[in-house]
């Protein structure tokens, strides 16, 4: 039987995973509620629900890999308390009774508010809130019987980015020469990572089993301030620089005091009103990879806005 690289979620990672691997001609089984995803021949879209048990065990019939990579139905910390940890564990179980490897994308959240760039020797304990939810699940994947890799990346960009701080917040806003507004600050600097980069990296580590087990940085180009960011997307896509904004983290505390989705911002508003850099060379060198240059991907990315809508 052929092997097969099994995602859960057609979001920018589950869906340039699958892409990736489309292209080099890998079998790829795409699972998701509303079978979306990528259309390609390698590419095989399923209606599956992965928090079910009893339809996910057919799903994982000949998988090799799975890469899990869906979101929950909201950004906030009740909902991420009541679907995510239980997903995670059916689809552990189903990947270990199949033999496969399970990948996961991470975000930064475990670290906390840290002094420094993070580096993946330090503590991932946060806390309460989203930050605790990050940190517990990690705890389960390390109780797993099931072999996992966990691949931490900072604020996405990239094609198909959409719901981000450097996606359509920003890139249509710029291009059509509107006020940028951010959130914090736009003079501290701040990691990107380019969403490819992690694709890349996960598929990378699932092929080197000496690296199952282990928490990995995405490869993640040196960090710009937001007012960087701004600037050199609009030299990208050769329009003039917008004008700028900042809304300061006691700003938007205020405004989260009456409005719940504000209130989640509260939470992680540290990442943008100081330092807030993911140091990636130690995973880099195991990886094998590096960072696509910052212009290349403000390039592709500007280039895929143009394509689908500004």
């Amino acid at each position: 039987m052929t092997a097969v690289h099994v995602i859960t979620g057609a979001g920018p990672v589950g869906s340039t995973v699958a892409l990736q691997l489309a292209e080099t001609g890998q079998q790829v089984r795409l699972l998701t509620r509303s079978g979306s995803g990528p259309d390609h021949p390698m590419i095989d879209r399923q209606r599956v629900d992965v928090s079910r048990p009893d339809q996910l065990a057919g799903a994982m019939e000949g998988a090799k890999v799975v890469h899990h990579c869906i979101h929950g139905s909201a950004y906030a910390a009740r909902s991420w308390r009541a679907e995510l940890p239980a997903a995670e564990r059916t689809v552990l179980d189903a990947a270990g009774r199949a033999g496969a490897v399970v990948v996961f994308p991470e975000s930064l959240y475990s670290y906390g508010p840290v002094e420094g760039p993070m580096t993946e020797d330090m503590p991932r304990n946060a806390t309460g809130g989203k930050l605790g939810v990050r940190s517990d699940l990690l705890a389960q994947r390390a109780a797993s019987a099931t072999a996992t890799i966990s691949i931490a990346a900072s604020d996405f960009y990239g094609p198909r980015v959409l719901n981000a701080h450097a996606g359509e917040r920003l890139f249509p806003t710029v291009l059509a020469g509107k006020t940028m507004r951010v959130v914090g600050s736009l003079d501290q600097p701040h990691s990107f990572t380019y969403v490819p980069d992690l694709a890349a990296a996960m598929i990378r580590a699932a092929a080197t089993p000496e690296l199952w087990n282990t928490f990995l940085h995405a490869p993640t180009a040196p960090p710009v301030t937001q007012r960087e960011l701004i600037t050199q997307v609009a030299a990208t896509a050769g329009v003039p620089v917008p004008r700028m904004s900042a809304l300061p983290s006691w700003a938007v505390k205020s405004i989260g005091v009456v409005s719940p989705s504000t209130k989640e911002l509260v939470e992680v508003s540290y990442m943008f009103d100081r330092p807030f850099v993911v140091d990636s060379t130690a995973s880099e060198a195991r990886l094998g990879l590096a960072p696509t240059p910052f212009d290349v991907g403000l390039k592709e990315t500007v280039a895929w806005w143009r394509e689908n809508g500004s």
